[in-house]
């Protein structure tokens, strides 16, 4: 069985932005093979901190209607709920490993969900933060993480 990959927003903006085409086409590479193994996994940050992005920051922006089309659709993943809970593990997440409160609460979600991995460019590859690995997309093939 394949295990859970969490995805971090910058995975799912670089699959609609053009503007660094090596990222765009590695972040369609890696979205296309945790959807057929079924294995991608976020949280409701991820989705929230997509939308904006991707509708206010990019250059041409995403039309709304699209970019609510792929929220739905990433709903599917289940998303992480925030709670008491997470916020709890965020801290403590924060405070052993030195990260800002928005990355401890990306891996405090991911810890959640199970998920052995966690695909992002915005922390060091390879670290261990509890039983999550950092894994950066743009430099590791999905094969790499998800077998095949």
């Amino acid at each position: 069985m394949t295990v859970p990959v969490f995805v971090d927003t910058n995975v799912l903006v670089y699959a609609r932005d053009r503007t660094e085409e090596s990222k765009h086409r590695r972040a369609l590479e890696w979205l296309a093979a945790l959807w057929e193994a079924r294995a991608g996994r976020l949280s409701w940050q991820v989705l929230h901190e997509y939308y904006v992005t991707v509708t206010r920051k990019l250059d041409p922006p995403r039309e709304t209607h699209d970019a609510r089309e792929d929220v739905t659709s990433l709903v599917t993943w289940g998303p992480i709920l925030p709670d008491l809970r997470l916020a709890d593990a965020a801290w403590a997440i924060e405070d052993r490993y030195g990260l800002s409160w928005w990355d401890a609460l990306i891996v405090a979600a991911a810890q959640a969900g199970g998920c052995a991995y966690l695909l992002t460019e915005d922390l060091q590859d390879g670290q261990a933060l509890g039983d999550v690995t950092v894994v950066n997309p743009f430099t590791h093939e999905p094969s790499e993480v998800l077998g095949g």
